[in-house]
């Protein structure tokens, strides 16, 4: 499409790395090997549409969404919105105007992420320059895998993180292959969440992947 490249152009030149999909399917397969800093999607794709894409991100990740749209109705911003989206251009814009939503988006989401670097969630504490994590003001004894994947899923507390998700982040795209070193994982890291009280704080999600209840929950609901 010629929207593509002339956005494809113009990012490069502002010094963005970019890379294109033809659908919405081919960007949601290309998102979920490599997770992006930012997405800009338009409304109407084939295969997968804009509102759809915008909802399979925002299920497991925070990354910024900017949609685009020849559409201007009110309606179709807030579907946007609702869906996930954190910003919504009408078509035609500035080029100029694009370029700084996009710095914007990325600047804040680099403060984010920083932020994240001493993150509390419910009963956690994760401070990633010292790497350690808490449960209840006690230091988990954890291993680099383990403490990689207690913080993705604190970084997602109480969303979904789809099993293909984690296992490439935590392996690489290899690891998509290997569900069984993620089902060992999960059941080392549950044990050293257990402490003995009756809650569990990792739940399974049958078929889809796992949530981490950052309060916890009755160990016996995921019996």
């Amino acid at each position: 499409m010629q929207i593509t490249r002339v956005l494809s152009t113009a990012l490069r030149a502002a010094g963005y790395q970019v890379a294109t999909a033809a659908n919405g399917l081919e960007a949601w397969t290309a998102i979920e090997e490599r997770m992006p800093d930012m997405v800009i999607t338009d409304l109407v794709m084939p295969q997968m549409n804009g509102l759809e894409l915008t909802e399979a991100v925002r299920r497991v990740a925070r990354t910024p969404i900017l949609v685009l749209s020849v559409r201007d109705a009110e309606a179709t911003k807030v579907k946007a919105l609702d869906a996930g989206a954190d910003d919504y251009l009408t078509k035609p814009f500035g080029m100029s105007e694009l370029l700084a939503r996009v710095r914007a988006h990325l600047r804040r989401n680099e403060e984010d992420e920083a932020g994240q670097e001493h993150l509390t969630a419910g009963a956690f504490v994760l401070d990633a320059p010292t790497h350690a994590i808490t449960l209840h003001g006690e230091t988990l004894n954890l291993t680099p895998k383990e403490f990689d994947l207690l913080a993705l899923l604190l970084r997602n507390a109480d969303r979904v993180m789809r099993h293909r998700t984690l296992l490439r982040a935590l392996w690489g795209p290899q690891g998509e292959d290997q569900p069984q070193h993620l089902r060992v994982l999960i059941g080392q890291l549950r044990r050293k969440l257990d402490r003995g009280d009756g809650m569990a704080y990792i739940a399974s999600e049958p078929w889809v992947g796992y949530r981490l209840h950052a309060q916890g929950f009755a160990a016996e609901a995921e019996e």
